[in-house]
């Protein structure tokens, strides 16, 4: 039995993302900054910031406009590449 394709995605779209990290100072700064490279369009209207029960991780979730999976590949891959950076959904 083979497993199902994951739903494809129609490009240009409205994309949510999240971005969790250990809480420390500049972090949302980082993130923003990080994705407005990929992404300049970014409406900081849209970004909610969370911390978790204890403090120790924070996630900042924002909306952009993706263009394409190129794009969404290469803002993924320099979230992680920081080092501050402990999940990306």
């Amino acid at each position: 039995m083979s497993e199902p394709e994951p739903p494809k995605i129609e490009f240009p779209c409205d994309y949510p993302i999240k971005v969790i990290g250990k809480a420390a100072p500049g972090f949302k700064e980082f993130v923003i900054k990080t994705i407005s490279a990929h992404a300049p369009d970014l409406d900081i209207e849209r970004v909610d910031i969370n911390p978790s029960r204890n403090g120790k991780f924070i996630s900042v979730r924002l909306w952009i406009v993706a263009t394409g999976k190129d794009q969404l590949e290469n803002l993924f891959e320099d979230l992680k590449a920081s080092g501050r950076v402990t999940m990306v959904i």
